[in-house]
């Protein structure tokens, strides 16, 4: 039993890492596909939408779609070791904002874009003075994707607050043995988790929770559960 708590807590943890990285790059990759939509509207108000749509791609697909799942990758590296997280997973917000501020991302998006404008400009995706427009408004463009990464911190520490509170309401009817109340509480967090960037602590109540419930429902809503399962409950989070 010891020998599968090991196995299980290993692979959780390398899955968690890789869905934290996940996370990130896609959350970054919408941030910053936002943040040139808008800027290139603000510098280009003349262009129609399509011409808009074609020069974002443009930028994105001549290195800055890979370039930031590099950058955002290599920031998360170096930022655990110099949070010092010893297991290697974010545990909190204030963690995973220090290493996008701190990390070096925003720096990385402006050389990509004067490289992937560059880029595009040889091979006339991008009319030379289109590109020399973009270069020179670029603090636009980078100002509003600091914006976006801001308001998405912002909607996870909701989620968050969301999500905790559900948990100690499913706490609450857990110790009032009513079942319906859990079930009502656990489909929200379910649907919640899905939203928020996966957090240690967070995802380790998350599967408590899950586990639990599980036997309950398994167990026909009876609560009397065995030692056995109740430790199956930690053994498996």
């Amino acid at each position: 039993m010891e020998s599968l708590s090991l196995e299980n807590s290993l692979n959780n943890n390398i899955n968690l890492q890789n869905e934290q990285k996940n996370f990130l790059d896609s959350t970054v990759g919408k941030v910053i596909n936002t943040g040139l939509d808008i800027g290139l509207r603000y510098l280009l108000p003349d262009f129609i939408e399509d011409k808009i749509i074609n020069i974002k791609n443009a930028i994105l697909e001549n290195g800055v779609k890979e370039g930031v799942r590099i950058a955002v990758d290599s920031a998360v590296d170096i930022g655990k070791s110099s949070l010092g997280i010893v297991t290697g997973n974010f545990e909190n917000i204030s963690q995973v904002q220090s290493v996008i501020k701190n990390g070096g991302i925003l720096d990385t998006v402006s050389d990509l874009i004067n490289k992937a404008v560059n880029k595009a400009v040889e091979k006339n995706k991008i009319p030379y003075s289109v590109g020399n427009v973009i270069k020179q408004g670029k603090n636009v463009i980078l100002n509003n994707i600091s914006k976006n990464i801001e308001n998405e911190f912002e909607k996870e520490l909701d989620s968050l607050e969301k999500i905790s509170k559900y948990s100690n309401n499913w706490k609450q009817y857990y110790n009032e043995k009513d079942f319906e109340g859990m079930e009502r509480e656990y489909k929200k967090i379910k649907e919640k988790i899905k939203e928020i960037i996966p957090l240690e602590n967070t995802i380790k109540e998350a599967r408590r929770i899950e586990n639990l419930h599980t036997l309950i429902k398994n167990n026909g809503q009876d609560f009397n559960l065995s030692n056995e399962q109740l430790e199956l409950v930690n053994i498996l989070q």
